[in-house]
Order: C-alpha cells, then sequence, then structure tokens
C-alpha cells in the first residue's frame, strides 16, 4: 500500500490530483502580478487605491493561497489517507461455485459473435463481478479436464486464469461432459450440495455421452448444475490453422451445432436451468441472479481482519475551513466596494 506523510493511501491514483493545488496557485499568483502591472499603466499606487478602495491585492493573494491549500487537502482526502489499523471479527457465509469451460476446438466457431469461448469468457468475467462472499473453482475441459483453480474467493486471480483459456492447452481433443462435471463435484468437501453449484458454459457435443449420467450422480448429493449453450442450432464451421476449416474423412468440412436438447436434460437432472447465449442478453448473470444467489449459503470462512481506520476526515475538514475563510475574504471585498458606491 502506497504511503504519504505517514498515512496509508486507499487510493493513490488521487495524488496525481494534489498536482493541481501548485498549478493553481502558481496561476493565480501570476494573474495578480499581471493585473497589478495593468492598473499601474493607468496611475501611482496612491491613486489605484483611492480609484478601487475595495481593492487589496494583499487579500486577493490570501485567497489564491486558501484556495490552493483547499484543493491539496481535498485532492489528499480523495487518496483515502488512513492510519492505524484494529482487528474485526468476521464471518463470511456464501456459496460454492465450479465454472466449467468448454475449450474444445468446437468452441472457436464464429457463430457466437466474436467466437464461441471468447463470448464464454466474456460471460464468466461478468459473473466474477457480480460474486460477494463466494468461493469460485475453474475448470476447462475438452476430451480432458484441467484444473485452472481451486475454489478461492480471490476473483482477480480469476479473471487472469479465464483470460489464459485456449484450445491450445487441451492435452486431448473431443467434449467430454462427463469427466468434467466429476472433477467439478470432486472439489466440493462433500458436506452437503445445499450451497453448492455447477456452471457449465459448452456448446454441448457431448462426445463421450455420459454427461446426463454424472449429472444425475450431482443430483443426489445436492448439487445443481446449471448450464449456458454457446452456439446456435445452425452452427458453423471450426476453424483449423492449417486447413481453414476442420474436415472430417470424406474431406467435407464439420459444421457444429448447439446440443441444446443434451443440455437442458443435464440443467433439468439436478434441478438446475438452461440457457443458451440466444436466449438472454447476458445468460450467465441472469443464472447467477435469479437462480444461485437463492441457494442456500454456508460459513464458508472466519477470521480476524484488519480494519483500517479512515482519516480523511482531518483534510477534508480544514480543506473546507479553507474555502469559508475564501468566501469570507470575496464577501468581505464585496461589501466594501457597495459601501464605497453608496458613499
Amino acid at each position: 500500500m502506497s504511503q504519504l506523510l505517514g498515512f496509508d493511501l486507499l487510493r493513490p491514483a488521487w495524488t496525481v490530483a494534489m498536482l493541481a493545488a501548485p498549478l493553481l496557485l502558481a496561476a493565480g499568483v501570476f494573474g495578480l502580478v499581471l493585473r497589478r502591472r495593468e492598473l499601474l499603466r493607468w496611475a501611482d499606487a496612491r491613486r489605484v487605491q483611492r480609484l478601487f478602495p475595495g481593492l487589496s491585492l494583499g487579500r486577493a493573494r490570501l485567497r489564491v493561497v486558501l484556495a490552493a491549500i483547499a484543493l491539496l487537502l481535498g485532492a489528499f482526502a480523495l487518496t483515502g489517507p488512513v492510519r492505524g489499523y484494529s482487528l474485526q471479527e468476521v464471518e463470511r457465509a456464501g456459496h460454492d461455485v465450479v465454472v466449467v469451460v468448454d475449450t474444445s476446438r468446437s468452441m472457436l466457431v464464429q457463430d457466437v459473435r466474436p467466437d464461441r469461448l471468447t463470448r464464454a469468457k466474456r460471460e464468466v468475467r461478468g459473473l466474477l463481478q457480480r460474486l460477494e462472499g463466494d468461493r469460485v473453482g475453474l475448470l476447462a475441459f475438452a476430451g480432458d479436464v484441467r484444473e485452472v483453480a481451486p475454489l478461492t474467493h480471490d476473483r482477480r486471480t480469476l479473471e487472469q486464469f479465464v483470460d489464459t483459456l485456449s484450445p491450445r492447452d487441451n492435452l486431448v481433443g473431443g467434449t467430454n461432459i462427463g469427466a468434467a462435471l466429476e472433477r467439478a463435484v470432486s472439489l466440493f468437501d462433500g458436506r452437503s450440495g445445499a450451497h453448492e453449484a455447477i456452471v457449465l458454459i459448452t456448446d454441448g457435443e457431448d462426445l463421450e455421452g455420459h454427461g446426463l449420467e454424472v449429472a444425475r450422480t450431482a443430483a443426489d448429493k445436492g448439487i445443481r448444475v446449471y448450464v449456458v449453450g454457446m452456439g446456435t442450432e445452425a452452427g458453423g464451421k471450426i476453424p483449423d490453422e492449417q486447413r481453414g476449416f476442420v474436415r472430417d474423412e470424406t474431406g467435407s468440412e464439420v459444421v457444429s451445432t448447439l446440443d441444446g436438447s443434451t443440455l437442458r436434460q443435464i440443467a433439468e437432472a439436478t434441478g438446475g436451468d438452461y440457457l443458451s447465449i440466444s436466449d438472454a442478453v447476458l445468460p450467465l448473470e441472469e443464472l447467477y441472479e435469479k437462480r444461485i444467489t437463492k441457494l442456500d449459503t454456508r460459513e464458508l470462512w472466519a477470521g480476524k481482519l484488519r480494519v483500517p481506520h479512515d482519516r480523511f476526515q482531518w483534510p477534508l475538514v480544514l480543506a473546507l475551513g479553507c474555502m469559508l475563510l475564501e468566501s469570507g475574504l470575496r464577501e468581505r471585498r464585496s461589501t466594501r466596494r457597495r459601501a464605497g458606491g453608496d458613499a
């Protein structure tokens, strides 16, 4: 954490705003010098004082200084200065959610823009932004399954892992939904499935064919599977770096389509839900808000948390004081001008 004047700063980026204070001071002083020079071109100092009895360059300088100090202190308050910490007992309750992403080559099909996998990663990042108190694990699968991240509260690291998902990391080709679900179930502690959920993102071409069987096993443990179908029924050709598109044994280009029927059966077998990418603008976030948040929660973490003591009030009060003084000097000058005019 960044420090300044013995304070830890929660938002150190705002220190840049503090540079505006000396710029304001320099601009104000320069303006006063030009103003004084312009006045002295037409009359000497005594005559200027008689013509403008309410004019006080000293008071004007003080106003500029006060405005600059107020800006400096206000910007410092925005940096979130803290000093001192206390330990606070914290309990965190939530859900355990394992996100399972299909990274097979068929996920490169562009029937979903820009392509199925890129859209899936965008969906997962959006989901991670909404999770509060939940632990999330991440799996990637094709013909094999890869544990990208165990259950964790570290959303920032998870987002970085999501960005790296690619078919290039697959050791075995194909789409083995059953193996992916088995691995997802194994990440849970097995005590109770009421707070646990699996989010499966795939185009649904379960080439091994036992995804539904594993889903029923998960249902027996109380674990629900929520599925987002990534693709369209019309489908599209699978890109191939060497041949342009993937071809079958006869040399024909392979067209990958969304198998929504199988995915719906997997979700419904566990009491979960199914949405295709065509059904909603943000299907994964919709499933989370309407379904996963309604599941039971469980205490996932308890311990002591260091809570910083905010000190932004000090510079903020001083900044307000400087602003009031500056405003008072301006009002005093206006009053003198009116009094001079009445006379």
